[in-house]
């Protein structure tokens, strides 16, 4: 499997100039946690932000979220990998860079999508489920 496939395609993107107050209402629009900063019209990544970073970076901080630009808390670079990549690979560059998303890229480094720490978490446990069911049924059932 790929990145690509067990990416969310939703992405929700802003600017770099956009104030975190928009970002934040695009987030509620596409119910996300995430905006991904894109330059201009080429829609290739240069920051993330997420609610946690708004909650830490803007709020605890009381930085007014109405006039302040994304970019000042978004974190940059971004980590990205080709649509193409096996899954398996995105997971370590996941683990090497110590980051729970991932932008994943298509054609030209365009954002196509987002791979997050959940997504996989998704996929094993719909892997693992038939294997804990079989498991079950070879346990020998013991008289109380």
């Amino acid at each position: 499997m790929s990145a690509g496939n067990l990416c969310s395609r939703i992405v929700a993107t802003a600017s770099p100039s956009e104030t975190i107050g928009a970002a934040a209402r695009r987030m509620r629009e596409y119910e996300v946690g995430t905006v991904v900063v894109v330059n201009g019209g080429a829609n290739q990544a240069v920051g993330i932000v997420t609610d946690r970073d708004i909650a830490i970076r803007c709020v605890a901080e009381r930085i007014d979220p109405e006039t302040t630009p994304v970019s000042e808390v978004m974190t940059a670079p971004v980590q990205s990998v080709d649509e193409q990549t096996p899954i398996q690979e995105a997971i370590t560059r996941m683990a090497i860079a110590g980051r729970r998303r991932l932008i994943v890229t298509g054609e030209a480094d365009r954002v196509v999508g987002i791979l997050s720490l959940d997504d996989v978490l998704d996929l094993l446990i719909e892997e693992i489920g038939p294997i804990g069911r079989l498991l079950a049924k070879q346990q020998p059932h013991l008289p109380a």
